[in-house]
């Protein structure tokens, strides 16, 4: 049975991938209390990395923003793990923390990261709406334009 998340998703044409496993010595996700603080998700699809490059050179914002939406897609993969398969269970989205790899004089990473916050939203309505924060950097794991982490409240 999908939870209400998935079937908003799914609607919209988004299907909640398997977890990735972490590319270094860190784990996916930590639980504290009815908190989940989930690691930077780079833009992985189907075990490929998207968005390779800078924005505002190899990248526009609106390919960025696109790119942005997969890591947040990619932090609702971890988030569902962490709820043991039910996305219901989010109480809230608390905080997302978007990095942009991007040249030295763009200033649009709040759009870009905008790509991942739209999509808390559509997923979570209400309990979607977050704190966060949007910088830009000069470099980013494996070369991708954007990777999101986010904090999560839920169900224990």
């Amino acid at each position: 049975m999908s939870s209400q998340v998935e079937e908003r998703l799914k609607a919209a044409g988004i299907v909640i991938p398997a977890p990735t496993a972490p590319a270094a010595n860190y784990i996916p996700f930590t639980r504290v209390g009815d908190l989940v603080f989930v690691s930077g998700q780079i833009p992985m699809v189907d075990g490929k990395i998207e968005g390779i490059g800078k924005v505002g050179r190899d990248l526009d914002t609106d390919a960025a923003k696109a790119i942005a939406r997969i890591c947040a897609i990619n932090l609702l993969s971890q988030a569902k793990a962490a709820t043991y398969g039910n996305l219901d269970k989010v109480v809230q989205v608390v905080k997302l923390g978007g990095f942009v790899n991007c040249v030295d004089d763009f200033t649009e990473q709040p759009e870009v990261i905008n790509g991942a916050s739209d999509l808390m939203v559509l997923a979570f309505e209400s309990r979607g709406r977050h704190s966060r924060f949007a910088v830009g950097t000069n470099a980013l794991p494996r070369g991708v334009s954007v990777e999101v982490e986010g904090v999560f409240q839920i169900e224990v």
